[in-house]
């Protein structure tokens, strides 16, 4: 189905192509049996893909990366497309309308995106409102972020909001920290600025709101080996559950596509196939330095069921999906989970 639509979409914008399938897939899951359609259709339910990472049971590996839903639009629907798992977010603690557009490009030689929209969304309150609907047939993660006008110095202020917010409506929380399309977010992946956040939201978790519920930090494709490591000592010594591997990258190295298209498209992340080696190196070198006791969620250009499965094989325990989604469609988790059976992993 999604292969005589692609076309059309692909005619449009790339953001409004989202923005039109997302409200239609809003309107179409309201009509009595479409779920159970599509669930018949992409779907795969074995007992053997569910798995407990973190504490939580997830009914398949297979989960929606953070940037798709960024406003808790559609929520359990996902499951009918054969999600185990949803992240939405980015979510910041006021509504912003993100950066001027154009801000979303595809690169189809590359199986690739360029987004620089700025954490867009409708802020936390109306997330969190949207989350107190749900009915918990599906495991959702909230990833926060701080405001675009916020100065680094009060960061930690705008993720203490956001987790406050979300924390208690949602089953984990992700730190982002490593969006190219913030100014000076990334600066925030130093060890002392991280270490201020994450023992706060902590402190928040453990003591003051008695939660326990598990929180990841999101990290760059662009980090060294050197910084990687001090990332792993970072998520033993703040007690985090585990992190999630990788946001998009601000390298445009071995792409197809034109260089001089890319270069007009401008500033930001690149997600997509260009991705997938470097985020599968960190999920490898991750394991080594956190061993089995931390959790790792691979993504990062996962466009087929053999790149899910070498992603699990290298050590993560979970794996997530978005470019991915715009080139190959919803078929394309159902491929991931077959996969994942006839693997055994």
């Amino acid at each position: 189905m999604y292969w005589l639509l692609r076309p059309f979409l692909f005619l449009l914008s790339a953001e409004t192509a989202h923005t039109l399938t997302m409200g239609v897939m809003k309107l179409l899951f309201r009509i009595p049996g479409f779920g159970g359609l599509m669930s018949a259709l992409y779907a795969v339910r074995d007992q053997r893909l569910g798995r407990e990472v973190m504490g939580i049971w997830f009914p398949n590996p297979v989960g929606l990366a953070a940037g798709m839903d960024k406003n808790a639009s559609l929520l359990e629907n996902w499951r009918h497309l054969g999600f185990g798992y949803i992240e939405i977010g980015t979510v910041t603690p006021k509504a912003q309308d993100g950066n001027p557009k154009p801000r979303l490009f595809r690169l189809p030689k590359d199986k690739a995106l360029i987004n620089r929209m700025g954490f867009n969304n409708i802020g936390m309150k109306r997330i969190a409102y949207r989350l107190s609907g749900r009915l918990n047939k599906l495991v959702v993660g909230g990833n926060i972020g701080k405001n675009k006008d916020t100065p680094n110095e009060r960061a930690s202020l705008d993720y203490e909001l956001c987790f406050r917010e979300l924390a208690p409506l949602v089953d984990f929380i992700t730190v982002n920290v490593s969006s190219p399309n913030t100014p000076g977010l990334r600066a925030l992946q130093g060890k002392e600025e991280l270490a201020k956040i994450l023992n706060r939201l902590n402190e928040l978790n453990f003591k003051l709101m008695q939660l326990n519920r598990p929180i990841l930090l999101k990290i760059a494709p662009d980090l060294t080996d050197e910084q990687l490591v001090d990332i792993a000592d970072l998520v033993k010594s703040c007690n985090l559950s585990g992190v999630v591997a990788t946001n998009t990258t601000i390298s445009r190295d071995g792409l197809r596509t034109n260089a001089k298209r890319v270069e007009r498209m401008g500033a930001g992340g690149l997600s997509g196939a260009p991705v997938h080696k470097r985020s599968l190196e960190i999920v490898t070198l991750l394991r080594h330095q956190l061993g089995r006791n931390y959790a790792i969620i691979g993504v990062g250009g996962i466009s087929s069921a053999d790149e899910a499965v070498n992603m699990l094989k290298a050590g993560a325990d979970l794996v997530q999906v978005y470019t991915g989604l715009v080139y190959q469609g919803p078929a394309l988790m159902g491929r991931i989970n077959k996969a994942v059976l006839k693997a055994g992993l």
